[in-house]
């Protein structure tokens, strides 16, 4: 494995507006090149945390992919984030990994947040991806899924669990608490992006996106503000910890549903 150099963007978004919302964080991504080897934008990043699916929803051959597929050219890195996708009938919160080379993997939103009522526009996904990169092994998820560690277990030997997000302030101790303890528990370098900014239904977002360690320790953190930052991952610090409390091994057998 190598070390990889992994970018945080916390941003605000324009509610519901993809064209300008393309726009902006191109602006903010383009002096990235060279610089990276994965960019990792919030959830819902072109549009917000919205429930009008039917109306937002892309496919997979619209602006918004194609413009991944263009960033992470530009930029030598993977892209990621979530964006709304109708696919094949349903309306789906989804992930897509996006490769220099255009090719991608998609994540669709497991746990759907009842409290806004997404489960009435979006269909839940069913997979868990692990994608690699530069000989990690990566679990990238989506916002509510961080409330639910049996999703997130590390069974797999993944490297890096990911967390992309619209996460309002009034929860923000729960989302700078849980991403402490699913590195914790899974001895796992763990990323949370969340945006900032105020949406048209009032909601804030302070962002506290933040990069933690296999212990716990917050390696960094964005409170209020836009920024994106780079910070590279070291795998051995990260493998020679494991070596030497090897506690996933202890871990209960289970299967999900």
């Amino acid at each position: 494995m190598e070390s990889l150099r992994v970018t945080l963007v916390q941003t605000a978004l324009v509610w519901e507006n993809p064209a300008v919302n393309m726009r902006m964080l191109e602006e903010k991504l383009r002096p990235l090149s060279g610089t990276t080897d994965l960019v990792i934008l919030p959830e819902m990043f072109t549009t917000g945390f919205s429930m009008h699916s039917e109306s937002l929803a892309e496919n997979m051959d619209g602006p918004a992919v194609r413009w991944m597929q263009d960033m992470a050219s530009q930029l030598g890195a993977v892209v990621t984030g979530s964006v709304i996708i109708c696919d094949r009938g349903a309306c789906f919160n989804r992930l897509l990994w996006v490769r220099p080379d255009g090719t991608y993997a998609i994540y669709d939103k497991r746990h759907l947040f009842s409290l806004a009522g997404e489960q009435h526009h979006y269909s839940a996904g069913t997979q868990r991806l692990l994608v690699r990169l530069k000989g990690w092994t990566i679990c990238p998820l989506i916002c509510y899924d961080l409330r639910f560690p049996v999703w997130s277990r590390n069974t797999q030997d993944y490297d890096l669990l990911i967390y992309v997000a619209n996460w309002p302030k009034p929860r923000r101790h729960a989302w700078k608490s849980l991403l402490i303890a699913r590195a914790i528990e899974n001895q796992s370098y763990t990323v949370g992006v969340n945006r900032v900014g105020e949406d048209i239904n009032g909601n804030e977002y302070t962002g506290d996106s933040m990069i933690v360690n296999f212990a716990g320790e917050v390696l960094y953190h964005i409170a209020y503000g836009e920024q994106s930052i780079t910070i590279t991952l070291d795998p051995a610090i990260q493998e020679s910890f494991r070596a030497k409390f090897p506690f996933l091994n202890d871990g209960d057998d289970f299967q999900l549903k």
